[in-house]
């Protein structure tokens, strides 16, 4: 059987010969490419392949559709925004995700921004490579501040654990209604969240409810002295909302690690000219040890579907 990985999996040469190995044996062969977003070129590449591997590169339905042997797609990632799902539907092709392998590298990435942005850490970088002084520079904590989670997931619940460590008040919003909730999570309405949040993490999928959610009117509902941090989907966010909110001074900050499209981020991106913003080109999910996870969750994913019981399934 063949098995193509269109994209790295962010781990060693050894480290992904000794995943391949025990498939090699049962007769899977494996070719792996680089990233392209070349529709002919990833058709040529999958050829008469069953199953493919990739993390975040676009996968769309008009690619799908043209590879007549394709049974399995296995997503390097939590998400599957990216992957044309209709097309798959209708062929009949199996899909499933890394679900989990990320929560904690994800959580920590939100609560390192917002401890940067709330430190003012960038400006006293700035400060001490170029002379000056911590003057005019006075930051804040999160212990005693209330972050607002919106999308109690497990990456959800897990950066919930985390600020709750760090002393916070922890208010969230979610679609679904959790039995299993801590009991420092206070569940509120959107809007109430917003209105209380000193700090507001957005922690949701990419879906027809979702996209466009923060908005001009949202924002406005935050505190002036509030931060906003985006490690979920770029289009959660309409970004020239927020980058006005900022430029107005409607709310104090914002991290993103996530835009409208995947980086290199284009030099029309809004945010880049918005004040007292903390930008990463979707780094969240991208730890050495979340790599790692990642890639056995994957290979694992192989082996069950080759099996018949196929796990994380999303289709």
């Amino acid at each position: 059987m063949k098995t193509v990985i269109l994209e790295s999996l962010g781990i060693s040469r050894d480290s992904l010969a000794a995943l391949e190995k025990p498939f090699e044996g049962a007769g899977v062969s494996f070719e792996k490419y680089e990233r392209t977003s070349d529709a002919d070129k990833l058709v040529q590449e999958i050829g008469d392949a069953q199953a493919v591997i990739l993390a975040n590169m676009p996968f769309p339905g008009d690619v799908i559709s043209r590879c007549p042997n394709l049974k399995f797609i296995d997503v390097a990632f939590t998400g599957v925004d990216h992957v044309g799902l209709d097309a798959c539907r209708e062929k009949g092709i199996a899909v499933s995700n890394a679900s989990g392998y990320s929560d904690e590298a994800v959580a920590e990435l939100a609560v390192g921004m917002s401890i940067s942005l709330l430190r003012k850490i960038s400006q006293a970088d700035f400060r001490a490579r170029h002379g000056g002084t911590k003057d005019g520079i006075v930051g804040g904590q999160i212990q005693g501040r209330t972050v607002g989670i919106i999308g109690l997931g497990r990456i959800g619940k897990r950066s919930a654990a985390l600020f709750h460590a760090f002393g916070a008040q922890v208010v969230a919003h979610s679609l679904h209604t959790h039995s299993d909730w801590p009991e420092y999570i206070r569940q509120v309405t959107l809007d109430r969240l917003l209105e209380i949040s000193d700090i507001v993490v957005l922690h949701c999928p990419l879906n027809a409810s979702t996209r466009g959610m923060i908005n001009a009117e949202k924002l406005a509902l935050m505190k002036p002295s509030a931060l906003l941090i985006n490690v979920a989907r770029g289009p959660v966010v309409v970004s020239a909302d927020l980058a006005d909110a900022l430029k107005r001074g409607v709310i104090a900050g914002a991290g993103v690690d996530v835009f409208d499209a995947e980086p290199p981020i284009p030099s029309t991106e809004v945010l880049l000219s918005a004040p007292n913003t903390l930008l990463t080109p979707h780094v969240a999910f991208a730890t050495e040890e979340s790599m790692k996870l990642r890639a056995g969750i994957v290979f694992d994913n192989l082996r069950a579907w080759m099996d018949g019981e196929p796990k994380n399934v999303i289709l």
